[in-house]
């Protein structure tokens, strides 16, 4: 990897200018091959022989830069994984669409800042058919290359939307149901979930903010069999999730 590629990838290693260049990262075996089978524009891919091996076909037909790597160094120096042995690429963002909650659920991210958690919320949406995740101004940046790493691949199928949720839940139609989870709600196992609407979850440590819980027209939890304080949001947005497809 020649010096300029070397910088353009260090450079979107850092949240600023992956917004002000409209490009992110994808590294990794799984979530390079996910990503030549989606619709995202890629500008440039640096691969290791193996790689270019069990994925000529893919290859074949990108229209990216392609460069295969001698050296795997070049690829961890680069990147931001300790090991990576497959590929890294230079990705465009695609235009975020703004989601309509009377057409399908959407799910609304209160505060969640955890770059793993929002990764793995990101690969339970794709899990359960969710195409849409509103994420709030403060929310961890879905670009980000420790987000995109715990997707899976599951970043290729989800429409990120970041904004002011208050506004967007304002907004909504007053039959739209908006569902968020709390320590307090009614039994999750015992409550009717509408098919289309809206799920808000909250911040790790601090849940819903008061000021989204005044818009929130369902209230739900999780009942607690057990001693533990909490469930960490990635795995109760889980286990909600399979609650509404058992509707």
């Amino acid at each position: 990897m020649n010096k300029r590629w070397q910088k353009e990838v260090r450079a979107l290693h850092l949240k600023k200018n992956r917004k002000a260049s409209q490009r992110f990262l994808v590294e990794g075996r799984k979530n390079v091959e996910e990503l030549l089978r989606s619709d995202y524009k890629i500008e440039a891919l640096f691969y290791t022989q193996e790689f270019e091996e069990r994925h000529q076909d893919l290859l074949n037909s990108s229209s990216a830069e392609l460069k295969q790597l001698s050296n795997i160094s070049d690829l961890e120096k680069a990147g931001t994984f300790k090991s990576n042995d497959a590929a890294i690429a230079i990705v465009r963002m695609k235009e975020a669409v703004k989601p309509n909650a009377e057409n399908e659920l959407v799910i609304c991210l209160d505060d969640v800042r955890d770059p793993g958690n929002l990764g793995t919320i990101i690969r339970i949406a794709d899990w359960y058919g969710i195409k849409n995740v509103f994420c709030s101004d403060n929310s961890a940046d879905f670009y980000n290359p420790k987000v995109i790493s715990s997707t899976m691949g599951s970043f290729c199928r989800i429409n990120p939307y970041y904004g002011d949720l208050t506004s967007f839940l304002e907004a909504q139609n007053s039959n739209t149901p908006i569902v968020g989870a709390f320590m307090d709600g009614d039994n999750i196992y015992q409550s009717k979930l509408a098919e289309k609407g809206i799920l808000v979850m909250g911040n790790e440590s601090n849940g819903i903010s008061e000021q989204i819980e005044g818009l929130i027209n369902k209230k739900i939890t999780i009942p607690r069999f057990g001693e533990a304080e909490s469930l960490n949001v990635a795995i109760a947005t889980a286990v909600i999730l399979d609650n509404y497809k058992r509707q």
